[in-house]
């Protein structure tokens, strides 16, 4: 089975029910901080590989008020709960981004979605002349414990199809080489702030005091965090 089929034929949704929308508020909050950082204020917003859409739910409700929002995914489950967030300045459609020629956006998030493409390198490529700005979030899984746990990263494939596994250096290098200009970048604890397996709740704390005194060490080290990008 291709990892394309995963997201059409229903298979990643019976794995994952919510689609990390969970997740959404604490993903648009980090947004949002990017975007105050570096003084971007786009009006246009669009989510390639939107899932249920809230992400950009949760950024119409604090950015400006003209901005106008576009998700799009290849998912028909995703993109039918999506459309339920549908409103005027809301708009969803089941779609490959990287395929579409002619729509170019203000901003374009793409999150924790390269680790998912069996050909991300070339989707970057395609993706950089569709925007002015692009916000990536980028999962570590690479990291000391992972690597050391002999299913560390092989869980990553079978409950999330991860085809991908980064450090924040290779991130960093992938983007570069496809022709993006980094303009800002941030560790985001999401296993600190999000985690609740027991193994995410053992490491909850080792994981904060070692990123209060060296966040780069405590990502290589003990992993859990991911990497939010402002690009162009």
């Amino acid at each position: 089975m291709s990892s394309r089929t995963l997201y059409v034929d229903g298979e990643y949704l019976a794995k994952n029910p919510a689609w990390h929308a969970e997740e959404s508020a604490w993903k648009a909050r980090q947004v949002r901080h990017m975007l105050r950082k570096n003084g971007v204020s786009p009006k246009t917003v669009c989510d390639v590989g939107c899932g249920v859409g809230e992400v950009i739910n949760q950024l119409q409700e604090n950015l400006d008020r003209e901005c106008v929002f576009w998700g799009y995914d290849i998912s028909p489950q995703a993109i039918d709960l999506a459309k339920t967030r549908s409103s005027g300045r809301i708009h969803f459609e089941l779609a490959d981004f990287g395929q579409e020629t002619d729509k170019f956006f203000d901003l374009i998030l793409v999150l924790d979605v390269i680790e998912h493409l069996q050909d991300y390198f070339s989707f970057l490529q395609r993706l950089k002349a569709r925007g002015r700005h692009k916000i990536f979030h980028i999962p570590l899984d690479l990291s000391v414990q992972t690597v050391f746990r002999k299913n560390g990263l092989v869980k990553r494939r079978e409950m999330y199809a991860h085809l991908h596994y980064f450090s924040k250096e290779t991130a960093l290098r992938t983007l570069e080489d496809a022709g993006y200009e980094v303009l800002d970048y941030f560790y985001t604890p999401r296993s600190v702030e999000l985690g609740s397996a027991p193994g995410q709740l053992l490491l909850k704390l080792p994981r904060k005091l070692l990123s209060t005194i060296h966040k780069d060490l405590a990502a290589r080290l003990l992993g859990g965090f991911s990497l939010l990008v402002l690009a162009r």
